[in-house]
């Protein structure tokens, strides 16, 4: 592990995400696996993370941009890789041409792509999505005859081979919602209507983590797990990651950057939303929301130092918060941990979601690329999964909504 001093880090333990990938590989032992790696794997960072699944037996890559997909391309992933957020404009040549699997979910899309097909003289890997229910992207089923019949008119022409049909659930997260069923039978018929219609998919789909984990029926010939793979839980609902066999792979932690005493009616932060009851120790973490830390943790965001938990006095600013230690004490550099595995007492990703009202995927997704991302557990080239660790840096970030897994 580097010795040189940091402000903050991302600790990512990629041994945990390979005993993830394992883990949720025994809960869907007869289908594939699709590692998704969108939104820079969850904050994590993708091109290690892709790396690390892969390692661990995952068959597919998932991410939502086309540009997340090139990216993984130029870093030397070579395996199957699905990208499904498309807009007009592609790019569907480059997709093409690097042999990434591309999402069609209308006819404008499949008349763009046939397209960049017939400029580079290269067929397309492209797969169907259906809108089974969730209201988002995926083609209707009232336009899906249109769909298939377009797609199928494509393969025989030899623009195209389709290789998926997928879809998206909307609930999988409340086992038992009613929709999760009736989504299983629309895309059971569409995928019927499919095959009737001479396309043979080499790969049906529909299970995001929560379904993998709970649902076998939806498992198909491939799951996509996203946040799971993390060590993160789809839910409460579902479970906690420790009964559902995972480890949360990120640790966020600071360095303190100032400790001082302080008398009682001293304000902190702006604004003065809280004011120190007493004569008091202040300490001074150097993160804010420019980091990626929620402003609606102001007052109520978890922390851990010197192994006792504190929260967040007044507002989160942009590159700062303090913590009131009360009669504690601490020095500048002493750690704060923000959020973790759990398992040291330290708060957890969920902790934090629900002292801020949103849920862990936000939480991890969100820290920025001012935050170095310090990797640990990593195989070096050329060794097996049993080989030695390194320590490896990244800063890339991105965001996007939680569609895919």
């Amino acid at each position: 592990m580097s010795e040189t001093p940091m402000r903050a880090r991302a600790l990512v333990d990629l041994a945990a995400l390979r005993a993830n990938v394992r883990a949720l590989r025994a809960r869907a032992p007869r289908a594939q696996l699709m590692a998704v790696v969108k939104a820079n794997a969850y904050g994590h960072g993708a091109v290690p993370c892709a790396k690390a699944a892969r390692q661990a037996g995952a068959e597919w890559i998932g991410t939502a941009l086309p540009q997340e997909a090139l990216a993984l391309r130029a870093a030397g992933d070579t395996g199957r890789m699905l990208c499904w957020l498309w807009t007009p404009g592609g790019p569907w040549r480059e997709a093409v041409e690097a042999g990434i699997d591309v999402s069609v979910s209308g006819l404008w899309a499949l008349e763009e792509l046939c397209a960049a097909v017939r400029e580079c003289g290269v067929p397309a890997r492209v797969q169907l999505k259906i809108d089974t229910g969730l209201g988002r992207n995926g083609c209707t089923p009232g336009d899906w005859e249109k769909l298939v019949a377009a797609a199928r008119d494509a393969e025989e022409a030899g623009l195209l081979k389709v290789t998926g049909v997928w879809s998206h659930f909307a609930c999988a997260d409340e086992p038992g919602h009613p929709s999760i069923r009736a989504q299983l039978d629309v895309f059971k018929d569409a995928v019927a209507y499919a095959e009737r219609q001479g396309l043979a998919p080499e790969v049906r789909h529909i299970a995001n983590s929560p379904a993998t984990l709970t649902l076998p029926e939806a498992h198909f010939d491939l799951v996509r797990t996203g946040v799971a793979m993390y060590g993160i839980s789809p839910s409460p609902e579902v479970g906690t990651p420790e009964e559902l066999g995972l480890r949360p792979v990120m640790t966020l932690s600071a360095s303190l950057a100032s400790v001082k005493r302080v008398p009682g009616g001293h304000g902190i932060s702006y604004g003065h939303a809280y004011t120190t009851p007493g004569e008091t120790t202040l300490a001074l973490v150097p993160l804010g929301y420019a980091d990626g830390i929620p402003r609606s943790g102001s007052g109520t965001g978890p922390v851990m130092v010197g192994g006792k938990r504190y929260t967040v006095a007044g507002r989160v600013a942009m590159d700062q918060f303090v913590l009131d230690l009360g009669g504690d004490s601490a020095e500048a550099g002493d750690e704060a941990v923000l959020f973790g595995p759990g398992d040291r007492g330290e708060p957890t990703a969920e902790d934090w979601a629900r002292a801020t009202g949103t849920i862990a995927y936000e939480v991890v997704t969100r820290i920025s690329s001012r935050v170095p991302r310090v990797y640990t557990g990593e195989i070096p080239d050329g060794a097996g999964e049993t080989g030695g660790d390194r320590t490896a840096h990244g800063s890339d970030n991105g965001a996007d909504e939680d569609a895919g897994a």
